[in-house]
């Protein structure tokens, strides 16, 4: 049993390093489809810990009709790099183990509403600022340095170790899926998302799909009616899709993990484009969007649902029906059961160094974390330090949760995977 007295203090003198490291790597703009230099330092940085590394792209893997596939439009998986570095023990004496984070993040957005170099990290009163920051480029230096807080002490994990770093977790989960196809298992694994020192009970899916909007184009002295002009008709689909989500968020009242949540079933039209000229009715609009899916509704229900809203709203425009596609995210929803020894684990060392009992957290959002437990049955924590304004300018992390969740993952990695002398 290693002493936590001498664990904390190893974690306490990497912590310098390890915010140096971080804000490494949040450096890298690492969004879709610009990956690759910041998976390429950090296969190097996990190859300079003695760890066998494999860097791959997502095309070099059969995912297509995988289930948890998403398919994939508008993205070159040729550029889709992913790493995973493996300790690999002959002997082993304790259990397997993933610990898994993702490193793509989403774009910046209006640059104008930063007060900063998105991808120049800062630390001001306490937190780290920078994209990528809390989502979730802080999990990741906690995976790392708490197996490197271990090694300072003289240990490295007795047992088999998968240290992943995968993109596409913002857009289909295809990254974390690849993984899974190539081979790699555990007994568990542990995925440090910033949730505020809660653990996931419950998250929602997600579908994503565009509309393809066709208008009846002509000179604009005409006149403007909705159903001829593409992009007012866009408004109209919107307000249709809104309807739909007011109705399953009435059904989620009775749901046992979400009913309590006002609303959580959201509905985004994030993405709009269209028209060609501004003398004429366009004739032509984009519409992107994003809608949860509750666990227990099935995808192809919600999707069901979707055109239905999507045909009837054509109907009353006295329009074409507009394409619809599925251009990304396509994952369930899903309730992640207690009574895993992981998970009890997990609490036991919370609460030693919190001193409070873990909270279990309903999360309106989607993550990696269904793709093991859902999918291939491996017992999957999530669970990590505090963060602010996600996938906003003010995104943020507190460096003093960091430092705890690191020693959290330091102390369930020595008591799962068991220790040997390094």
């Amino acid at each position: 049993m290693i002493d936590p007295t001498a664990l904390r203090a190893a974690v306490a003198e990497g912590f310098g390093r390890q915010t140096e490291w971080l804000a490494k790597l949040a450096s890298f703009d690492s969004t879709r489809g610009n990956e690759a230099p910041c998976q390429d330092w950090l296969a190097g940085e996990f190859a300079a810990r003695g760890w066998a590394v494999d860097r791959y792209t997502i095309d070099e893997v059969e995912i297509a009709g995988l289930t948890g596939y998403s398919p994939v439009v508008d993205a070159d998986y040729s550029k889709a790099v992913q790493v995973v570095a493996t300790h690999q023990v002959e002997a082993p004496v304790g259990r397997s183990l993933i610990l898994m984070g993702h490193i793509d993040v989403v774009p910046v957005g209006a640059t104008e509403l930063w007060s900063q170099d998105p991808f120049r990290p800062e630390v001001r009163d306490g937190w780290m600022h920078g994209r990528g920051t809390g989502d979730m480029k802080a999990g990741v230096s906690a995976m790392v340095f708490a197996l490197d807080a271990l090694r300072r002490l003289g240990y490295v994990p007795g047992s088999r170790v998968h240290i992943e770093t995968v993109s596409e977790e913002e857009c289909t989960g295809n990254g974390a899926l690849s993984t899974l196809a190539r081979g790699y298992r555990a007994d568990a694994a542990f995925i440090p998302e910033s949730m505020g020192h809660q653990i996931i009970r419950a998250e929602l899916g997600s579908v994503w799909f565009r509309l393809r909007i066709l208008g009846r184009p002509g000179h604009v002295y005409a006149g403007v009616s909705t159903g001829s002009h593409a992009i007012l008709a866009a408004m109209a689909y919107i307000e249709a899709l809104k309807g739909l989500t007011a109705e399953i968020n009435a059904e989620a009242v009775t749901h046992p993990y979400f009913g309590a949540i006002a609303d959580p079933v959201k509905f985004n039209p994030g993405k709009i484009r269209g028209g060609d000229w501004l003398g004429s009715i366009p004739s032509w609009c984009e519409l992107e969007c994003r809608l949860s899916v509750l666990p227990g509704h099935s995808l192809a229900d919600v999707r069901e649902r979707v055109s239905e809203a999507v045909r009837r709203c054509a109907a009353a425009l006295e329009a074409e029906m507009p394409a619809l596609s599925w251009i990304g995210f396509q994952a369930d929803g899903h309730v992640f059961a207690p009574g895993t020894e992981a998970e009890a684990l997990l609490a036991g060392i919370h609460a030693e160094l919190l001193g409070r009992e873990l909270e279990p957290l309903s999360m309106t959002a989607t993550s990696d974390t269904r793709f093991y437990d859902l999918y291939y049955g491996i017992p999957a924590l999530c669970y990590g330090g505090n963060a602010r304004g996600m996938h906003a300018p003010s995104e943020a992390v507190e460096l003093a949760s960091l430092q705890t969740t690191t020693e959290v993952i330091a102390r369930f990695v020595a008591r799962w995977c068991g220790l040997k002398a390094a």
